[in-house]
């Protein structure tokens, strides 16, 4: 089998070929383009058996990745860090394209049960949206801090309510406050009202528009106690696919749940991961707050600390139990949307 590692710029896609020991056979560069990635398929159609490992690099190596997938190549996902490892490894001294397209197929050998690459789907639809609107909320939380001083230069006296003008009410409040000043002042403090509401408004389009996608899409995710349509939204775009993940022990690790061993000899300890996927970590540590105010996470806490765990540890452990939870019911959501054909249910 002849493994092609890629290594993706803006501009220009490196392919190296290597063998089943890691010896590097061809090499070629392409324009990032659709003219390029033909060429490449055409100077991949030498190798017979052949498996093309992309660094996950998403926004340079989307296109790619997709029209390889619509070829009928066999495309897996190599994480950067493991590129990384494999070219610290290596003999080769430096840094350059080829030296990094070689590192990815070198870490493809090695490496198993990679992501397997697939066709976007709905998931990345519910992401971008997602992304969108964090974008939109981060931007009006700008908006409202600036009005906030203008408020106070303006009106001294008036203590704003906390995330009052994130809501109507507190804005038509605001404006008429504002409407009894004259100045720059007033004029600026006016069109940041009007930008608050313009905002707020995308926003709530947003959620809405996100509901109506992830309902249908994540029934046994949302019927999880402390997950909401947005939490559950984040899940499922941050996945991007749970079958691509072999077991729950295997996503744990991929959303930092997962606890790392540091011990030797007679002593077993683990410490905190404070890597993978923080979207997904922090997604869960909102369930597990929900959860914390009464229900089976606030059961299951006090039954840790009584058995002499810290609430820090127990809270870990919530994240961890959550994160079995999450995986099986995205299992479940998976199956009901694919369902197996009949004539195959019956011969397995």
């Amino acid at each position: 089998m002849v493994v092609l590692g890629s290594d993706s710029h803006k501009h220009t896609h490196t392919v190296v070929a290597v063998d089943e020991n890691g010896r590097q056979i061809s090499q070629l560069t392409v324009k990032a383009t659709p003219d390029g990635h033909l060429a490449l398929l055409r100077w991949a159609g030498s190798f017979e058996d052949r498996l093309w490992a992309l660094e996950d690099c998403r926004h340079l190596s989307r296109r790619l990745e997709s029209d390889l997938l619509r070829a009928g190549e066999r495309v897996v996902r190599v994480p950067p860090k493991l590129m990384a490892q494999a070219r610290r490894s290596a003999r080769t001294r430096g840094k350059s394209d080829p030296i990094d397209a070689l590192a990815v197929a070198r870490a493809a050998l090695r490496e198993a049960d990679l992501p397997v690459a697939q066709l976007d789907g709905v998931e990345r639809e519910v992401r971008l949206l997602v992304d969108h609107r964090e974008d939109l909320v981060g931007e009006r939380t700008r908006i409202e801090n600036r009005l906030l001083w203008h408020l106070h230069e303006l009106e001294p006296g008036w203590q704003v309510p906390s995330s009052a003008l994130s809501r109507a009410k507190g804005l038509d409040q605001a404006e008429a406050r504002i409407g009894n000043h004259q100045g720059p002042v007033a004029a600026i403090a006016l069109e940041l009202v009007a930008r608050c509401r313009e905002l707020t408004g995308r926003i709530n389009e947003l959620e809405r528009e996100i509901t109506r996608l992830v309902v249908p899409l994540a029934p046994a995710l949302l019927a999880v106690q402390g997950c909401g349509a947005l939490t559950a939204a984040k899940i499922v775009g941050e996945t991007a696919g749970v079958t691509r993940f072999r077991s729950k022990d295997a996503y744990a690790r991929h959303n930092g749940t997962a606890p790392i061993p540091v011990w030797s000899g007679n002593t077993e300890r683990h410490r905190l991961n404070r890597g993978g996927n923080r979207q997904l970590n922090a997604a869960l540590h909102r369930i597990a707050v929900t959860q914390l105010r009464g229900g089976p996470g606030r059961d299951y806490l006090e039954r840790r600390i009584a058995a002499g765990a810290t609430k820090t540890e127990a809270l870990r452990s919530l994240r961890r139990r959550l994160s079995d939870t999450v995986y099986r019911c995205l299992l479940q959501d998976h199956r009901a949307q694919h369902p197996i054909p009949a004539g195959l249910r019956e011969a397995a």
